[in-house]
């Protein structure tokens, strides 16, 4: 057996943090974005992924970009492209659901855009909120803005104000969020 080195396990990918402890983590996208990408460390961080025992990679990314490096190094991957805007009451309204579904079944789960900014941000603000994992809006920004080490933004703050009426008007309980 050849001994394996230190990149063995590959590396966590940049921004990385738990929404939910040892269930649901958001990043950037691995390898970076734009003129920063890197193959070798998205394999790197796909690799990270894959040794931590995730379950599904949730691809937010607006075109399937580098999907197919998931299944070459045997992660699970979901794309559900997300641009906040117009459509994003019905791409949260069937996204919430699954991702619930998802970590209700003992998923582990990283949901990525090419940054991580306000619509991932916001997006799994809008999630705690929904869940009711958190009581309301502004405490799942706290929340989320103290894991991230981030403050949302507009765009973020207008998702979780989605997600409240999306709770409201799907009834979503505490029976469907994750424990």
């Amino acid at each position: 057996m050849a001994p394996k080195g230190k990149w063995a396990a590959g590396i966590t990918p940049r921004n990385f943090s738990w929404v939910i402890k040892e269930r649901l983590a958001l990043c950037e996208r691995p390898g970076g974005y734009g003129s920063n990408h890197r193959r070798v460390r998205r394999q790197e961080e796909i690799i990270w992924i894959r040794e931590q025992g995730f379950t599904c990679v949730l691809s937010l990314l607006p075109s399937p970009h580098n999907l197919h490096n998931y299944e070459e190094l045997g992660v699970n991957c979901l794309h559900r492209p997300f641009s906040p805007g117009e459509s994003s009451r019905e791409v949260l309204a069937a996204l919430y659901p699954e991702l619930a579904h998802m970590l209700a079944d003992g998923g582990r789960v990283v949901v990525h855009r090419n940054e991580l900014g306000d619509p991932v941000v916001g997006l799994m603000a809008g999630y705690l909120a929904w869940s009711r994992l958190v009581p309301n809006g502004p405490r799942a920004i706290s929340i989320i803005e103290q894991i991230t080490h981030r403050q949302l933004g507009p765009v973020g703050r207008n998702l979780v104000g989605v997600a409240l009426e999306l709770r409201g008007a799907n009834g979503a309980s505490v029976d469907a969020a994750p424990s």
